[in-house]
């Protein structure tokens, strides 16, 4: 899958390179998203973004424009994020909310979301989207 990174701290490069063990074409950038940054974001299937990168409508309807399907919040909130929004434009949305909050844990946890996505499966627990999509999540994979 195609994705890139905003927003990201030095400390967590060799992390997220290291979880990720080249499966996926990341894009590392230290830049928040914004306006003057969403070219960054034309031609991949998702986006990876901090608490600190706000996604309101017009920044939603931009990444879905450049042909954004998929948000990777790497916070426990969503509060940044316009989840109805992203619903209504049909994206996924996925934060990191297992109990390993250090940078290797979210570092997995964004990693495993892509994998997931990239083979056509749920997140599970860590699912976002407002729409009711019926998925049963077992026990086993909430505590992944």
């Amino acid at each position: 899958m195609k994705a890139v990174v905003y927003n990201i701290k030095e400390n967590e490069r060799e992390l997220l390179a290291l979880a990720n063990a080249k499966e996926h074409d990341l894009t590392l950038i230290s830049n928040p998203l914004s306006l003057g940054t969403i070219h960054y974001s034309i031609g991949k299937e998702a986006v990876v973004v901090s608490s600190d990168d706000v996604l309101d409508r017009a920044i939603l309807d931009h990444l879905r424009k450049a042909g954004v399907q998929k948000i990777v919040t790497r916070s426990l909130t969503t509060d940044h994020i316009d989840l109805y929004h992203a619903q209504f434009l049909g994206m996924q949305i996925a934060n990191t909310p297992f109990p390993d909050r250090s940078p290797k844990g979210i570092a997995e946890q964004t990693i495993r979301h892509l994998n997931l996505w990239g083979s056509g499966r749920c997140v599970g627990a860590a699912c976002c989207c407002k729409k009711d999509c019926n998925v049963v999540v077992n026990r086993k994979e909430k505590d992944d």
